[in-house]
Parts: structure tokens; sequence; C-alpha cells
């Protein structure tokens, strides 16, 4: 059954989406929206992402059966409890983010005893584009969505946050927020820190040489164009998991290093071949 009042939080790309693939696919009968600069609430109302802007969260989430909060990391949490005396009985409110294990624990505090429900997700989808009107309906489709339960968790709200992604053509799975944390930070947070380190370093030498760069450079190090701030609020909240992917990261470096310095052809060919069996898996 499609919700009767959907409202989205903070619209980005993600929040931007999540409108437009909502409606396109009727999985809301209202959509109504909240962003926090008025040029932003002004030209959402404009396009009509939504059928209402609100002027506050709190009156965004008036009647509100379905909560989506598409805030960067840090804001999740605190717009949950600016919320939560607004909210009505039975309501559920889920969010975006990037790293769950902090945010599903104080998301559910939040709404401790207030007859709502916090059920964390994160669609694994994006880009290095960042504001609502890049966002498209077709997002998520066949893109995983992880929700993250904690162990407090009504059954019922997780099943419905589960159902609300499919419907907007996720492939969910189900973690526990822990274990997406760990997940994470070597397929999506590494690859980014190691994109935007590798760019740091060229960007130390010669600036001529990147008129010559091809294919293999724009594709190696396409993240590192995304947003700065967002992604020091990532790796803020998720910095021990990185720091282990990365200590993993370093030995297969220092191993490739060596093998390199000896002269050890073997060898080398054998870290290329486990590094292209794993990118022919990808799909």
């Amino acid at each position: 059954m499609p919700i009767e009042q959907l409202t989205i939080l903070a619209p980005g790309l993600i929040g931007g989406s999540v409108a437009r693939s909502a409606r396109a696919r009727g999985a809301a009968g209202r959509i109504v929206i909240w962003a926090r600069r008025l040029e932003t609430r002004r030209a959402v109302a404009e396009a009509k992402l939504g059928d209402a802007t609100a002027e506050t969260p709190e009156e965004a989430v008036q009647g509100a059966d379905f909560v989506v909060i598409a805030a960067p990391v840090d804001a999740i949490v605190p717009l949950t409890r600016q919320i939560a005396p607004h909210l009505k009985p039975g309501a559920i409110v889920t969010d975006v983010g990037s790293v769950k294990a902090e945010i599903t624990r104080e998301g559910h505090a939040a709404l401790a005893g207030k007859g709502a429900h916090f059920v964390g997700a994160h669609p694994m989808a994006g880009s290095e584009k960042t504001g609502w009107e890049y966002g498209n309906s077709g997002l998520f489709t066949g893109r995983t969505c992880f929700v993250t339960p904690g162990k407090q968790t009504d059954k019922k709200a997780l099943k419905a946050v589960a159902g609300f992604w499919s419907g907007l053509g996720a492939n969910v799975v189900t973690v526990d927020p822990e274990a997406h944390d760990r997940i994470v930070a070597h397929i999506s947070h590494l690859p980014q820190v190691v994109a935007s380190a590798l760019c740091a370093f060229l960007s130390t030498r010669d600036p001529g040489w990147r008129d010559f760069g091809g294919a293999g450079l724009r594709d190696t190090t396409r993240i590192a164009a995304s947003d700065p701030y967002l992604w020091r609020t990532i790796l803020e909240q998720n910095r021990t998991e990185v720091l282990k992917a990365l200590g993993g990261l370093r030995a297969e470096l220092e191993g490739f290093e060596s093998a390199l310095q000896r002269c050890d052809w073997p060898a080398v060919t054998k870290h290329l071949e486990r590094g292209s069996i794993y990118r022919r898996g990808l799909h």
C-alpha cells in the first residue's frame, strides 16, 4: 500500500531522487519536503518536487506516516531529536546516511517512548554531484540498499522500511549497523580516500601533466570531486573501520612495492592478477 504522507528532510541528490522515484512509482499519496536554506525551499517548490514545501522540520512531519532524513550524517540524529515530539504515533523515520552504528543507536534513542520508530538505511547510490536537482527517479533501480536494524528495532517498522526501498527499485540487504560500517569502510569509504589522496598527491606535481591524462585517470579519480565537507563527516563517524581498511591497503601496497623493488616480476604479476580478477567480478 502506498504511504499516505511521505516527508523528506534536507534533500540533496538522494533525497531528490527519493521524491522523484516515489512519485514515479506511486509510493506515496502526498510528498512534503523541507530544506534548510530558504532559496532551496523556493526552488524545490517551483520545481514541484513534492506536493508541499514546509518552512520547518516540525511542520514538515505533521501527519507524516514515513519520514526520510536525507541530511549529511552529522545532522541526522539532531534532526531526529528535533522532530521527535511532533511525530504522530506509529510514524516511521529512516535515513540515507552512509555510516550506521551511531546513527541507528542514537536515532532509536531519540524516538524511544514517543510511539514512533527509527530504522536506519543506506542506499548505495549517488555520484560526485550533491544537489537535489541532480536526482532522478531511476537512481535506486538495481542498487543495493542496506537496512540496519538494531536489537530494539520494531519488526513491523523494519518490514515497512525494507518494503519502501524495495518499492523504489533497490535490492534490500539487511545487516546489523556494525557490519554495515565495516563493509562500507572497504567498498565505499576506502575508494573515496584513495581517489582523494591520489589527486592530492598529483596536485603537488607539474599542473600541466593533468592535461595529458586519459580515461584511466578520469575513471580512477572521478569520486575525488565529491564534497570534501560531506566526506569529512562520514570519515569522522566511521574513523575506526576506515583506519582498519587503510591498514590493509597499506600492507597490500607495501607488498607490491617490495616485489617491484626486488624485480620479482612473478610476484608483481600476482598482485596485478588478483586486482584484475576482482575488478572483472564487479557488476
